[in-house]
C-alpha cells in the first residue's frame, strides 16, 4: 500500500459485549469481545501475522526451501491503564532445510525494518524479543 493511503473500517455493536469489525476491501470480518477475540489479543496476533508474512516472503526471495512456519507469540501487559503490552516474545518455528543464517537475517529484517505491527508495539516502549528454531 503506497504511503498515505487511507484505510477505513468499522466496528458495529451486535449485543451485550460483542462487536463485528470489518475493513473496506477485505473479504472477512472479525468478532470482537464475547464469542470472539479481545482487541488486545487481536493486536498480539496482528504482530505474529505481520512478521510471519515477512519471513515467508523473504525466505522465498532468498530461495530457501521453507516448507512451513509457525509463529508463537506471548505478551505481557502493564497492570495500570492504559494496559498496553510492555513485553512480547516471538518464537519462530521454521520448517524445511533452511539456512540458519538466512533465517536469522529474515527475522532481523522483519523485526528491525518491515513489520509495521511490531514497530507500533516497540514505539509504545515495549520490549520485543525473539527466538527461532529450524525443523528439517
Amino acid at each position: 500500500m503506497p504511503l498515505g493511503d487511507e484505510v477505513k473500517g468499522k466496528v458495529e455493536w451486535v449485543k451485550d459485549y460483542q462487536f463485528i469489525g470489518s475493513l473496506d476491501g477485505d473479504k472477512c470480518s472479525v468478532i470482537l469481545g464475547d464469542g470472539g477475540i479481545s482487541p488486545m489479543r487481536l493486536l498480539l496476533l496482528s504482530v505474529a501475522g505481520c512478521t510471519a508474512y515477512d519471513i515467508v516472503m523473504m525466505l522465498k526471495k532468498m530461495r530457501e526451501p521453507i516448507e512451513g512456519l509457525e509463529v508463537e507469540i506471548s505478551g505481557e501487559r502493564r497492570d495500570e491503564y492504559p494496559r498496553i503490552y510492555h513485553k512480547m516474545h516471538i518464537h519462530y518455528r521454521i520448517k524445511g532445510n533452511v539456512n540458519p543464517e538466512k533465517a536469522k537475517r529474515a527475522i532481523e529484517l522483519s523485526q528491525d525494518k518491515y513489520c509495521s505491527a511490531s514497530a507500533h508495539i516497540k514505539l509504545s516502549g515495549a520490549k520485543v524479543t525473539y527466538t527461532f528454531e529450524i525443523i528439517e
